[in-house]
Parts: C-alpha cells; sequence; structure tokens
C-alpha cells in the first residue's frame, strides 16, 4: 500500500493505514495490537451493541485513538457480519463497522461471562450497549453492579425509544425512527407513498449523537470524576436534524408536506436531467446564486418579477422556475453544465453513484474514500475517518476483525490465567 502524503490543513488519517505500517511493519496482520495514538489515546471503550448505532459510536471513537474491544456473543455474532454483500465468505459491512476494534466473545448471561465483564468493566472508562431496558439489569450487569465497578465508568445505551416511556420495551429499528419521527412523511413525491431511505439514517444520526454523548460526559467527568448513564433512543436525533417542524406546528400549526425534490424555501431546487442523459441538482438557497442561474439559464427578466425577491415567493413559481432551468440543461450534456455553472459561480453537482464517487477529483484530494490493507481482502476501500484534525489525527489501523479473534490476548492482559480462561471455555462463557 503506497502511502499518501499530508495535506496542508492537517491530516485526518490521510493515508493513517500506510503510515502506521512503516511504523510497525506487518504487526497488524498477525494480530498483535499496534501503537494507538490520537487525541482519544488512552481511552477504554467497550463496545456491547449490535447492528449499527451504537457499534458506529464505538467506531468514532476508535477512529481518534481509543482501544475498543468489541464484545460478541460466542454463538450469535453482530448481525452486521452478515449484513449485505460479502466477498470469499467475509462481510463486507462489518469490515468498515468493526475497523479499529479489537474482537473477543463474552456470553453475559453465564455467570462467569459476568464477572468478566465486571473486570473489564473496572478498566474502561465507557460501555456502549443496545439491548432492550432491563436485560442487562437481568443479568445482574446494571447500572448499580456497573458504577460499583467502576465509579468513573460512562454507560451509553442506545435503544430505539429510550429507557422508559410507554414503548421502552418495544422491539425496534431505525426504519421505525425514520417513520415516526416526520421523515418519511416529508419524503418523496406529494402524490406518491411516503419514502423510507435505503441505508441505515435514523441509525447513524444516532450513532453520531451518541459519539457526541460520550464526549460530552467525559468532559463533565473530568470535572466531576463521577461516571454517568447516556440514554440515547433513536428516535430523538433524527428529529433534531429535521429541523423548524415541531415549532412551526407549534406556533402556526404547519404541516410540512411532501414536496419532491423541490424545497418550500427557495427555488429552482431540484435535479435536471442533461442532453446525454445525466441528472444534476441545484439549489438556489441564496438570493445572488439564484440571480446567477437565471442570467446563466438565458431568463434574466425573471430576476424583474415581484415575486423572485425572496425564496418562499420563488417556491411558489416552482413550476416557471423548473421549466427555465430544465430546458436549459436539457439542452447540454454534463460536462457543459458543470462547466457554465462553476463559471457563472452558481450552485450545481452532479447526481453521482458509487461509481462515481470513487472517482470524485474532490473526495480523492480529501481522501475520503481511503486504502488499507488487508489481511482477509488485501487493498480495501473505504471511507475516512470523519474528520480532520491538524495536530491530533484519526487514522484506520485495521479493517473489522474475526469474530473473536483478540480473546486471549485481551483476557490475558486483563489478569486472567490460562486455567481461569479454560474454565470460562469450558462453562459456555467464551
Amino acid at each position: 500500500m503506497t502511502a499518501r502524503p499530508a495535506r496542508p490543513e492537517g491530516p485526518r488519517g490521510t493515508g493513517p493505514a500506510s503510515a502506521h505500517q512503516e511504523r510497525t511493519g506487518p504487526a497488524h496482520r498477525s494480530g498483535v495490537r499496534p501503537e494507538r495514538d490520537g487525541p482519544l489515546a488512552g481511552l477504554r471503550v467497550l463496545d456491547l451493541a449490535t447492528l449499527f448505532a451504537g457499534p458506529l459510536a464505538a467506531t468514532m471513537l476508535g477512529d481518534f485513538g481509543a482501544e475498543v474491544i468489541k464484545v460478541e456473543h460466542p454463538a450469535k455474532p453482530d448481525p452486521s457480519r452478515g449484513h449485505g454483500p460479502s466477498k470469499d465468505g467475509v462481510g463486507l459491512w462489518w469490515k468498515l463497522l468493526g475497523r479499529n476494534k479489537h474482537t473477543i466473545t463474552l456470553d453475559l448471561s453465564k455467570r462467569g461471562g459476568r464477572a468478566t465483564l465486571l473486570r473489564l468493566a473496572a478498566t474502561a472508562d465507557v460501555i456502549v450497549e443496545n439491548f432492550r431496558p432491563g436485560t442487562l439489569e437481568k443479568w445482574d450487569l446494571g447500572w448499580d453492579e456497573l458504577s460499583a465497578a467502576n465509579p468513573r465508568l460512562l454507560l451509553a445505551r442506545v435503544t430505539a425509544f429510550g429507557q422508559f416511556g410507554p414503548y421502552a420495551h418495544r422491539p425496534g429499528f431505525g426504519t421505525l425512527a425514520e417513520a415516526m419521527s416526520g421523515f418519511a412523511a416529508v419524503t418523496g413525491e406529494p402524490d406518491a407513498p411516503p419514502v423510507l431511505p435505503p441505508f441505515g439514517l435514523a441509525d447513524s444520526i444516532a450513532g453520531l449523537a451518541t459519539a457526541y454523548a460520550v464526549m460530552t460526559a467525559l468532559r463533565a467527568r473530568d470535572r466531576t470524576g463521577e461516571g454517568q448513564v447516556i440514554d440515547m433512543a433513536i428516535i430523538e436525533p433524527i428529529l433534531t436534524v429535521l429541523g423548524p417542524q415541531p415549532i412551526w406546528y407549534d406556533q402556526l400549526g404547519h404541516v410540512q408536506p411532501r414536496t419532491g425534490n423541490r424545497s418550500a424555501n427557495n427555488a429552482p431546487r431540484n435535479t435536471y436531467r442533461t442532453a446525454d442523459g445525466s441528472w444534476v441538482a441545484v439549489s438556489t438557497s441564496a438570493q445572488s446564486i439564484a440571480e446567477r442561474v437565471m442570467r446563466l439559464v438565458g431568463r434574466p427578466d425573471l430576476i424583474d418579477e415581484p415575486w423572485f425577491a425572496t425564496g418562499a415567493d420563488r417556491a411558489r413559481h416552482a413550476d416557471v422556475l423548473d421549466e427555465a432551468v430544465g430546458s436549459w440543461i436539457g439542452r447540454h450534456d454534463r460536462t457543459e453544465v458543470l462547466e457554465a455553472f462553476e463559471k457563472a459561480e452558481a450552485a450545481v453537482a452532479p447526481v453521482q453513484d458509487v461509481r462515481d464517487v470513487m472517482t470524485d477529483p474532490q473526495y480523492a484530494a480529501l481522501d475520503t474514500v481511503t486504502t488499507l490493507d488487508d489481511p482477509d481482502l488485501g487493498p480495501l476501500r473505504m471511507q475516512n475517518v470523519l474528520f480532520r484534525l491538524s495536530g491530533t489525527p484519526g487514522a484506520i489501523h485495521w479493517a473489522g476483525r474475526p469474530h473473536g479473534a483478540d480473546t486471549e490476548r485481551v483476557l490475558t492482559e486483563l489478569g486472567l490465567t490460562g486455567a481461569e480462561i479454560g474454565a470460562l471455555r469450558a462453562e459456555g462463557a467464551l
């Protein structure tokens, strides 16, 4: 793997795996834990969660130096290992979600599994879990027991509906949050059914929010010396992302309708087909941009219309504006459209699928999709760490590891003897 140069604005993890390989050689291939760095170095996170929101939060922390220990059931590993396409029997989603994590197995319902988790908790800073409310308590691993083992511990509890309320004990996934929050109700064409996203949107938003919550609670611990419980309901962060819908309804009784690609706040704002069959997206949130677009497409006369002066009024005349913009774009191929908009300093972007993303020059310049060497799949491309820090960058040290790959090492470092580990195996706790 070729090392990538650092960018002047500071690395985000640009070429992190290759830079790490230069420092330590092929150690990561043999399972030897490489040197960890980054702003969260020294932080230990136990990831007890499955699927997406909780594990993604742990991934974000691991990307910036936290030591993340993924705890999975011995017989029922994280289902993300089997979600989506695989190659040579290796789940590709897991390679992304499991990156920078050490993997161990532990059955928390077994006496030995409970005792071992409490020993791990005593060494940890954060536990992330997403069991239904009451499950940890059923195993005598609730907040009382965990905080007794480590008063500085943070317990991040990520569930669909939160730890209390009438829905708390219902099973739930991000899809339900996307429906329940109002997202699906405003997504799609006006005369078509509500649309759910074809990916884990609510889970991903909740994962990022959980990572933020952990960092907030860590800052509080710096002041108080005490840990606390983080209650993250997946139905809540997506509602925040949806913006002012509640306050609009509260103050005006306004219910946002489905408007397809259009916006009630500005126009033209839509996707338009080019002469060569491609699609581009145009946005005119700023008045100056709207005026530049109309001059570009040969309709400066519309700028003088009284209704053109505000975004909301332009939105009420979206048919006229879409016709003007769409007909001009439809007479030019994509390259011509993009070049003309760039020259006019108007906002446009191609509608790209993943094939386009992988070759996009701006993403390439940012190293947004980076390459690392994986012992199972060889060179492997995936999204880089989330943001760049100029002084303490994040890094991807390895992709998701096999189920239980680090069990022996982690437990030995915890102080368990070979006989104790053997007893746990005999009990079925590992």
